[in-house]
């Protein structure tokens, strides 16, 4: 283990952390919750992550998205491995420069265990929440986290045993409520949140077992 594994390992537990190293983190969408999300989990303990979007580090991403200024204008896939890198140099992604469509969320996210959907397009989402919510793979979506305030109505919401859905449900992103760091932050730490407690507890039901 490197040092920060070993930094991880003293809260998590060499063998818990082990265990997490082996679970792959489909995320979909490189922006405000997938930037963010990702850093979360990779300060986890996951190792093992898939990840794309098609945009690129612009000026307006920088209120709230896990970029550097030194970074405007290269592919967010890229600038994000990069800085979950400087938290983990070990950890291994597979970087997709690309739109998600019906064509190819198959190909990318297939072998993932669980899918974060971090996308702005409804179309997007629709087509990731469609393929993957009747799936084995634990899929956490986002829905409403605009604007400022009233982030206890911010909520994690188990549709079934493995889709769920955080944020309040109601505000979207727009002109009269932007995307603002805190709330988009809150939305996606508890996407991160969810899939850490998801496997955690799995790992404790395989043990009792054994």
């Amino acid at each position: 283990m490197n040092q920060a594994e070993l930094g991880m390992a003293a809260y998590l537990g060499e063998k818990r952390l082990r265990y997490l190293q082996t679970i792959r983190i489909g995320i979909a969408g490189a922006g405000g919750l997938g930037s963010n999300c990702a850093m979360h989990l990779v300060r986890s303990g996951f190792r093992l992550f898939t990840v794309a979007d098609f945009d690129r580090v612009e000026p307006s991403n920088l209120n709230r998205q896990q970029f550097r200024l030194a970074q405007l204008g290269q592919p967010k896939v890229a600038a994000l491995h990069e800085n979950m890198r400087a938290v983990n140099p070990d950890i291994r992604l597979d970087a997709h420069l690309l739109k998600i469509s019906s064509s190819n969320v198959d190909e990318i996210f297939g072998g993932c265990d669980v899918i974060i959907e971090a996308f702005d397009d409804a179309a997007a989402k629709k087509t990731l929440v469609e393929r993957f919510m009747n799936s084995d793979k634990l899929l956490v979506c986002a829905s409403g986290m605009g604007g400022t305030g009233n982030t206890d109505k911010m909520v994690t919401r188990r549709v079934r045993d493995n889709f769920y859905i955080v944020g309040d449900m109601a505000t979207e992103c727009n002109a009269k409520n932007p995307p603002f760091s805190p709330r988009v932050g809150i939305a996606a730490a508890k996407q991160a949140d969810v899939v850490l407690d998801h496997f955690l507890q799995k790992y404790e039901s395989q043990g009792a077992l054994t």
